[in-house]
């Protein structure tokens, strides 16, 4: 039954392209170099377009090719620059120190995806999409990003594991429903650069007044 629901010549290749966000997610969970990291989710920026254009093909929906255009020029030109341009001002460089040794990390990452895939397979029989298989993917991701945030201690990875959920948000949107409508792309998009400018801002703060972006600092701080 499930079969009546793809498009064959397409639905290989969104399976790959959902396959790879899996595996950045899991990449950006392994490195330790803030640069790599801004790379890997510019790679992420890069499958949601083609991953975008793939469901638009195959579903006959006119309004993701925008969604795609706009995914390419937000996710994978605009937000990478501002954070090369971030880590430059703030002269951040080196290697991220991490709550959890990497073999460690990624051993819950694979519980996550088991867990993740269970949690959505009843969802995916619901939807009616080309790609609803991929929901769990989706939903994997958003774990993932969200345990990269928790066993980080600098905190300019706290923003991109905050950008890498945001991506898994959105290909969970584009397999569930055919994506959201434009004006609440553009809201969301919005809503992202600003926060980016702002924990921009409150980065510069934290220099300031630590003299380091990592957490620890910050929860030994004197109280009166």
């Amino acid at each position: 039954m499930a079969a009546s629901f793809v498009s064959p010549p397409t639905s290989p290749l969104v399976g790959f392209l959902g396959s790879a966000l899996l595996l950045s997610s899991f990449a950006m969970l392994s490195m330790r170099r803030m640069a790599s990291l801004v790379r890997i989710f510019a790679l992420q920026g890069i499958l949601l377009t083609l991953s975008t254009l793939s469901v638009a093909l195959a579903a006959g929906e006119p309004h993701l090719f925008f969604s795609a255009l706009f995914t390419l020029a937000f996710k994978v030109l605009l937000l990478p620059i501002l954070l090369f341009r971030l880590l430059e001002r703030l002269h951040i460089r080196g290697e991220v120190e991490v709550l959890l040794n990497v073999p460690t990390t990624m051993v819950v990452g694979l519980f996550v995806v088991v867990f993740s895939f269970a949690l959505a397979a009843p969802i995916s029989e619901m939807a009616n999409t080309v790609s609803r298989g991929l929901i769990g993917v989706g939903l994997a991701a958003l774990l993932l990003s969200f345990l990269m945030m928790i066993t980080r201690r600098k905190a300019v990875t706290q923003v991109l594991g905050f950008l890498g959920m945001e991506n898994a948000l959105f290909f969970s949107a584009i397999n569930a429903t055919y994506g959201m409508p434009m004006v609440v792309e553009l809201g969301v998009a919005f809503d992202v650069l600003v926060g980016t400018f702002v924990f921009g801002i409150f980065f510069f703060q934290i220099r300031e007044t630590f003299e380091s972006f990592d957490l620890k600092h910050m929860d030994n701080t004197p109280t009166e």
